[in-house]
C-alpha cells in the first residue's frame, strides 16, 4: 500500500495540477498524508501515537488525523462515491429540448470557504475531464447597481477546478461556496465511479427525498454553514436560501420536493416521456437568484430571493407552488427547459410553446385556465381568427397560444385522443433523429435559403407542425390552421430572443395542403375555434 501510494505521488506530481498547485505544496501534502493507511486518507496507519500527529503542519490534515485517532472524524458527505451523469447536451439532443437540465447534479454537501483545501480523488480514468465546481449561489449585484443591470449578468458565476487522481490542492478565491462534482458523459453507464474525500472540510449537507424526512430537512436548514442548501427529488434539484426555507417551508421538505417532482412529472407526461419510456434520470435545477423575478437560462430555472423580490416566497411554499400564479410561474420557466426545438419552438413561440406546459400543469392541479381568466379565447377570435393574418403577427403571446391549446381541448374531448400531444412530441423526436442521421450526425447551422427542417425560416417548421398534427391526430385540420394564419403567404421580420424572417410562399402552402389531402382524413367533429376551458 505504501509503495502504491508513493508511486501515485510521483505520477501525480509529474502530471501536474491545475490552479497553480506548486510542486512544493503537493510534496508537502503527500508527506503529511503519510500518516494515513490509504491514498484517500480514510484511516490512520496502525501504531501511530498522538504525538506523531502533532508534527503535521497543515491544520486541516492534522485536525482530521486527530479526530480519526479519537474516533470522532465524521466521513459523512466528506467521503463519497460519484457516478457519471448523462450530459445535459446529450440529453437535449435525445429529447430535442436544448441543454437546460442541471449541470450541478453531483452534490457533495460540502462548503469550501475562501482558502486552500485538500481534496483526495481516486478512480479517474485517463483522459476524463472531471471538475470540482464552486458556484456563487449567494451572488448579489454591486452596491448601488440595479440588479437587472448587473454587469456580470444574471447567470451562475462559478470557479472550476480540474480534478486528478491523488492530492488536489483546491485554492478557492473571491468567494466561497458549495462544492459539486462535474462528472458528465454521453455514455455514463460505461464510466467508472470515482471516490472523493474532502479532508476535514465543512459540511453543509443536502436533502434527498429518497432517503430523508422532514426531521432531516429541519436539521439541514438549522445547521447549514452556508446561506443556501441543496435538495433533490426524483426530477428536481434545488439550491434555495436557508432564510426562505425557514420562513415558507420549515417542516415541509417532503411536501415541497414532492410537489416539485409532480410539477415536472406532469410536463414529462404531456411530452410523451412517460408513455414512451424516456423519462430522464437527470434533474431540472431550480435555484435562487438576486437579479430578476424569475427566468430560465442554460443552467435551469431561477427565482428571486426574498430580500429583493417575492418570487422565492411564491415557489418555496409547498401549498402555494401548486396553486394559481405560483404554479403558472414555476411551470412556465420549467416549460422553457422542455420546449422542443425547433419542431414546436420556432421563432415567435419563445413565450408561447412553453405555456402549453404551463396550462397543462396548472389545470391538471385543478386551477382555472389562465386563458379563460384573461378572456384569451375571445381576444384570439377578435384579433386573429379569420382575419387573414398570421397568428405570429399578433403581439399578444396568449392570443398566439390559443390555437395550440385548443388542439389539447379537442383531442382530450370530442377528438377522443388524450395521447395526442405525447404522440406529437414523440413524432417530433423521431423527425429530429432522422434529420440528424441524414446529416451524418453532425450538428450544423442552416444555410441561407435552406427550406428543409434545418432552416431558420419559422414558416418551414410551422408547416411541418400542421402536417404532423393532422397525421398524428388523424383528422384534417386545414381549415382550423388556415383561419389562424398558419398558411399566411408573405414575408415579415420580427424579434423573439433573436431576429427572424418569416417567409411563406404559395408553393409551400400548396405542398403542405396536398400532403394532408393525400392522408384522406376526416374533418373534426366540432369547430375547434369555439373550444374553451
Amino acid at each position: 500500500m505504501k509503495k502504491n501510494f508513493y508511486l501515485l505521488l510521483l505520477f501525480t506530481a509529474w502530471l501536474g495540477h491545475a490552479n497553480a498547485q506548486t510542486a512544493s505544496e503537493l510534496k508537502q501534502a503527500y508527506q503529511e498524508l503519510n500518516v494515513f493507511e490509504d491514498p484517500l486518507a480514510t484511516q490512520l496507519k496502525k501504531g501511530l501515537k498522538k504525538a506523531d500527529l502533532k508534527k503535521i503542519n497543515d491544520e486541516k490534515i492534522r485536525t482530521a488525523a486527530e479526530q480519526m485517532y479519537a474516533g470522532q472524524y465524521d466521513k459523512n458527505y466528506r467521503l463519497a462515491t460519484y457516478k457519471a451523469i448523462l450530459s445535459p447536451t446529450a440529453l437535449g439532443e435525445q429529447l430535442s429540448i436544448g441543454d437546460g437540465y442541471s449541470k450541478y447534479e453531483n452534490i457533495t454537501g460540502i462548503y469550501l470557504p475562501i482558502g486552500k483545501h485538500v481534496v483526495l480523488v481516486d478512480g479517474i480514468q485517463p483522459g476524463k475531464d472531471i471538475k470540482l465546481m464552486v458556484p456563487n449561489w449567494d451572488r448579489r449585484a454591486p452596491e448601488g447597481t440595479d440588479p437587472t443591470k448587473d454587469p456580470k449578468g444574471w447567470g451562475i458565476i462559478k470557479q472550476d477546478f480540474e480534478l486528478r487522481n491523488g492530492v488536489n490542492i483546491i485554492d478557492v478565491k473571491e468567494f466561497g461556496g458549495l462544492a459539486y462534482i462535474g462528472y458528465y458523459s454521453d455514455k455514463p453507464a460505461e464510466e467508472n465511479p470515482i471516490k472523493v474525500h474532502f479532508l476535514g472540510s465543512a459540511v453543509n449537507g443536502y436533502f434527498d427525498i429518497a432517503k430523508n424526512n422532514d426531521k432531516d430537512w429541519n436539521n439541514l436548514v438549522d445547521h447549514a454553514v452556508y446561506p443556501v442548501v441543496d435538495a433533490i427529488g426524483k426530477h428536481i434539484q434545488i439550491a434555495y436560501p436557508v432564510e426562505a426555507i425557514k420562513k415558507y417551508a420549515y417542516g415541509k421538505g417532503v411536501e415541497l420536493i414532492s410537489n416539485y417532482d409532480s410539477l415536472v412529472y406532469r410536463q414529462h407526461r404531456i411530452l410523451g416521456l412517460i408513455k414512451y419510456n424516456k423519462v430522464p434520470k437527470n434533474r431540472v435545477l431550480a435555484r435562487v437568484n438576486y437579479n430578476y423575478y424569475m427566468f430560465r437560462d442554460g443552467d435551469g430555472v431561477a427565482y428571486m430571493g426574498a430580500k429583493q423580490g417575492y418570487a422565492m416566497g411564491m415557489v418555496v411554499d409547498p401549498a402555494s407552488v401548486i396553486k394559481d400564479d405560483p404554479c403558472w410561474g414555476f411551470s412556465h420557466e420549467v416549460g422553457h427547459v422542455h420546449q422542443t426545438r425547433p419542431y414546436l419552438s420556432w421563432g415567435g413561440l419563445g413565450e408561447v410553446s412553453n405555456n402549453i406546459f404551463s396550462l397543462y400543469v396548472t389545470t391538471s392541479f385543478g386551477n382555472r385556465s389562465r386563458l379563460s381568466e384573461q378572456k384569451g379565447y375571445a381576444k384570439a377570435r377578435e384579433s386573429i381568427y379569420g382575419k387573414g393574418k398570421s397568428y405570429l403577427q399578433d403581439p399578444d403571446v396568449f392570443s398566439r397560444l390559443v390555437p395550440f391549446w385548443q388542439l389539447q381541448l379537442y383531442f382530450t374531448g370530442k377528438g377522443n385522443n388524450p395521447g395526442f400531444y405525447p404522440d406529437l412530441f414523440e413524432a417530433f423526436r423521431k423527425q429530429a433523429a432522422a434529420a440528424n442521421v441524414n446529416r451524418g450526425g453532425a450538428r450544423r447551422g442552416p444555410r441561407r435559403g435552406d427550406f428543409g427542417l434545418n432552416a431558420q425560416n419559422p414558416a418551414v417548421h410551422q408547416l411541418n407542425f400542421v402536417k404532423t398534427v393532422c397525421e398524428i391526430g388523424k383528422v384534417d385540420l386545414t381549415s382550423f390552421f388556415e383561419n389562424y394564419g398558419f398558411f399566411y403567404v408573405g414575408e415579415f421580420k420580427y424579434d423573439d430572443y433573436g431576429n427572424y424572417t418569416y417567409t411563406m410562399t404559395q408553393d409551400m402552402v400548396n405542398e403542405c395542403k396536398a400532403a394532408i389531402s393525400k392522408m384522406s382524413l376526416p374533418k373534426p367533429v366540432v369547430d375547434l375555434s369555439t373550444l374553451e376551458d
